[in-house]
């Protein structure tokens, strides 16, 4: 089947199916499923909230929304991918780049439940430092890269 669209040629929207198809469907994927490892994550909150499970019912709630909204981001930056001024490598590079942080968000949260620490600053607590440079190194500076990564990719010029 193929797709016409007025002013594109069949053979350029190939092209361009081929060249960026897959990155959009890894994206599709990934966000896929993190929204069900969100879902999945709700019965980790009701066990949490109820007493049924030993966790700060905070952080496993986090857990459980850090899933939904990262897919949500993934799946935008899917749906952006046409309109950025990246070539197919770049684009595959900013999709990982958005990817292994959102997952890594929704798992070292509902971690971080389960040590009952904040996570938010060294505070010479061997967990909480722990989960505090795991979400630093793997969760913030990978997310503000990808978000400049995206932004810069939408705005600048195709060459």
């Amino acid at each position: 089947m193929e797709i016409k669209q007025p002013g594109v040629m069949v053979n350029e929207q190939n092209k361009y199916l081929k060249l960026y198809g897959e990155t959009q469907t890894l994206l599709a994927r990934a966000g896929a499923v993190l929204i069900l490892l969100g879902l999945l994550t709700g019965g980790y909150v009701s066990s949490a909230m109820t007493g049924g499970l030993p966790v700060d019912a905070g952080a496993a709630l986090a857990s459980h929304l850090n899933a939904i909204l990262g897919a949500f981001w993934i799946f935008a930056v899917g749906w952006s991918i046409p309109r950025i001024s990246y070539g197919p490598t770049g684009a595959r590079r900013l999709a990982w780049l958005v990817i292994v942080p959102n997952f890594a968000n929704w798992f070292i949260t509902a971690i971080k439940a389960w040590l009952k620490v904040k996570g938010i600053a060294a505070s010479g607590d061997w967990k909480n430092d722990a989960i505090y440079f795991l979400l630093v190194t793997l969760v913030v500076i990978p997310s503000l890269a990808a978000a400049v990564a995206w932004v810069w990719g939408l705005f600048r010029r195709r060459t």
